[in-house]
């Protein structure tokens, strides 16, 4: 039997896992890992890549940058929360709002202090990348269009790190990125479609508040028809192996995601797309590995010599 003290300890443990949502964490860390693997660094050894120092570094300090991220989300979200997410608000206010500060600013400290072992580029990145999502969280979410795009972008920020790490501009590499910032912000959009009791109850100037949810489901569904390009793009013009099965899945569940979109009017069916749409993503990233899987232990120029 755990005592008073320990069980205190255990609940949070449970609530700071929560705020930082410590179950999205291995995914990005299996993202970052796997993009490295198949699509960046092709030509090298899986078992090189994983034991590559400085790129753990740079895998670590995105993961804890995305965390800090999550805590001061949490910390400026805490009403709106209240709203639109009663339980798991009341899960994360275990942790008291000063306890999410000190945490959030240790963890940007790690962050720093590692970054300027790596390079001064890594260090000026995850700086740069630290502010804007403190800026993002503080003033930009509350505003339309902008903040959408702009949480977007901050979510595959993290794969640029490894981008920059490897110094790889391939086409191929910003068809994925093109595909991954479509998905990622028609989730949000459809957040805002969740979320429109909060935000307005928070003075949040979202898309469906100002123009109302007519508006914002004819912006998803173009959206929604424009990942068709980069999926064109990344299966006729380049080769990502397996993967195809992958993108012409999505195709198909796009079609009947925009189907239910425009029979939706309530908190749990948009929930619902959200969910199709995590689902796809988390997918996506395991579907990687059908680029090439003989990589895993291989590499590239090995297998041309064979």
């Amino acid at each position: 039997m755990l005592s008073r003290k320990n069980k205190i300890i255990l609940i949070k443990f449970v609530s700071l896992f929560s705020v930082v949502r410590g179950y999205n964490i291995p995914i990005i860390v299996l993202a970052q890992y796997l993009s490295a693997i198949f699509i960046l660094a092709p030509e090298k050894r899986a078992l090189s890549i994983l034991l590559d120092f400085d790129l753990f570094i740079i895998v670590f300090a995105s993961s804890l940058t995305i965390a800090s991220g999550y805590i001061i989300n949490n910390f400026y979200d805490s009403q709106k929360d209240l709203i639109n997410r009663p339980n798991k608000s009341m899960l994360d206010r275990l942790v008291s709002q000063k306890t999410k500060l000190n945490v959030y600013f240790g963890l940007n400290f790690i962050v720093v202090f590692l970054s300027i072992f790596v390079s001064w580029r890594a260090f000026l990145f995850f700086s740069v990348y630290i502010f804007l999502i403190w800026y993002y969280s503080h003033r930009i979410k509350k505003y339309p269009i902008i903040g959408n795009l702009t949480a977007a972008f901050l979510a595959i920020l993290p794969f640029f790190a490894i981008l920059l790490y490897y110094k790889n501009l391939y086409g191929v590499i910003f068809g994925h990125a093109v595909f991954l910032f479509l998905l990622l912000l028609i989730r949000e959009m459809i957040k805002d479609l969740e979320n429109i009791k909060g935000d307005l109850a928070n003075d949040y100037k979202t898309i469906p508040i100002i123009y109302g949810e007519a508006i914002s489901k004819k912006i998803i569904t173009v959206l929604t028809v424009a990942t068709i390009i980069p999926i064109y793009v990344l299966i006729e013009v380049f080769d990502v192996g397996y993967m195809d099965i992958y993108f012409y899945s999505c195709l198909i569940i796009l079609i009947f995601f925009l189907l239910y979109l425009w029979k939706s009017d309530t908190k749990n069916q948009y929930l619902l797309l959200h969910n199709i749409l995590k689902l796809l993503i988390v997918s996506g990233v395991f579907c990687i590995i059908l680029i090439n899987p003989s990589l895993l232990w291989h590499g590239k120029k090995l297998l041309m010599r064979l």
